[in-house]
């Protein structure tokens, strides 16, 4: 799946094109159902507030479920605790003494699916889970799963943070790039390998490493992903 098509999501404009284009993504792995979850914790108040986008079927939504429900789940255990992926279908609730859960969830298409927890800084947490009702792969094509949602949970937290609670625009000069740096940038947004950048540019390998790198050191980013969503915020890209 092209990088592109992840930083679509990252950068939608409204809260309506971030669900759609999350449930198209969803969809494109197999999934039916996506839910995603921005918590914002208030040190100072001591609550937190909690915003909500994907596709929860209607009837699922108004279903009530016990504190003590939530409390057993072990989906949510997991996801206070983790910051991978993991996998649940029926054994998982069984193994863990919920199996009545299961089976209330089970009827709305939550019978199996892959969730997943980023802890953020400043006290937030973004959960991300996909949700189907059919069985999960048990093979490398689960673990291919995993790792796709792992970055889709990157650029949608990215999207939630932006839009459910916006964040100020960056203040400062914008970081300067030459214009190598910008337009090996701009390939790799669009999910191009170094080889395959430097094929484009007539540059080595070693050269669109070195570009990366530099550009990597002036936007202050650790990762390729983070220094496009960078360059992308102060208007370079």
């Amino acid at each position: 799946m092209l990088l592109k098509h992840y930083f679509d999501v990252s950068q939608a404009d409204d809260i309506d094109t971030f669900r759609t284009r999350l449930i198209a993504m969803a969809g494109a792995l197999d999934f039916s159902l996506v839910t995603s979850v921005l918590v914002v914790e208030d040190p100072v108040l001591g609550n937190h507030q909690l915003h909500e986008v994907g596709n929860i079927p209607p009837a699922f939504a108004t279903a009530s479920r016990s504190p003590d429900a939530v409390v057993r789940d072990p989906v949510i255990k997991r996801l206070k605790s983790l910051s991978v992926p993991f996998a649940y279908d029926q054994e998982l609730y069984v193994k863990e003494q919920a199996g009545d859960l299961w089976e209330e969830q089970a009827p709305f298409g939550y019978k199996s699916g892959i969730s997943l927890a980023l802890h953020l800084p400043e006290g937030r947490h973004f959960f991300l889970g996909v949700d189907r009702d059919q069985s999960l792969p048990h093979d490398e094509h689960l673990s291919r799963m995993m790792a796709d949602l792992q970055l889709l949970a990157v650029h949608a937290q990215t999207a939630a943070s932006r839009l459910l609670t916006p964040a100020p625009v960056p203040q400062g000069l914008a970081p300067k790039l030459t214009k190598r740096e910008i337009e090996v940038l701009k390939w790799a947004m669009e999910g191009k390998s170094s080889w395959a950048i430097g094929q484009i540019l007539g540059l080595s390998e070693h050269g669109v490493s070195f570009h990366l790198r530099n550009a990597y050191g002036k936007l202050k980013a650790s990762s390729r992903t983070q220094a496009i969503l960078k360059a992308k915020a102060h208007n370079l890209l």
